[in-house]
């Protein structure tokens, strides 16, 4: 289980260091596409099969399921640690979201996602402003 924030910088050459405490569960390769909110997810491969073989299940004549299955794939990319603890994040997927310098990491439960820092921030400041009523509204799934 991920969890946790930290902050982290984006090299010049689109290198970021992958938290040490979220290392291990990625593993040496995992994979890294668009996510909601636009931030991006990370996924540890077993993780990304389960994920994949749902989305496979998904009606092909559902214009919303086709869409999303497009978007996700193709954004998705393979990454590999090096020896520094760094992942090479490809521009397309920086662009999307917003990471140029600064950068929040963030366990969330079975991914990890990457946010541009000044966008987690307002998601940040957003969320806390309704938390009482997302957690009221959460109550339907029996949290």
């Amino acid at each position: 289980m991920f969890m946790g924030e930290y902050q982290h910088n984006i090299d010049t050459k689109g290198r970021i260091i992958v938290p040490s405490k979220f290392r291990d569960g990625l593993g040496d390769q995992f994979v890294v596409t668009r996510g909601l909110d636009q931030c991006l997810f990370a996924y540890p491969m077993s993780e990304w099969h389960l994920l994949e073989e749902k989305l496979k299940k998904l009606p092909l004549t559902k214009k919303d399921a086709r869409a999303f299955t497009r978007f996700f794939f193709s954004g998705a990319v393979e990454c590999e640690l090096d020896k520094q603890g760094r992942i090479n994040i490809p521009a397309p997927l920086r662009k999307y979201a917003g990471i140029e310098k600064e950068c929040a990491v963030i366990g969330v439960s079975s991914r990890v996602e990457f946010w541009a820092e000044d966008k987690w921030n307002e998601f940040v400041d957003v969320s806390e402003e309704s938390f009482a009523e997302i957690a009221e509204n959460m109550m339907d799934f029996d949290l």
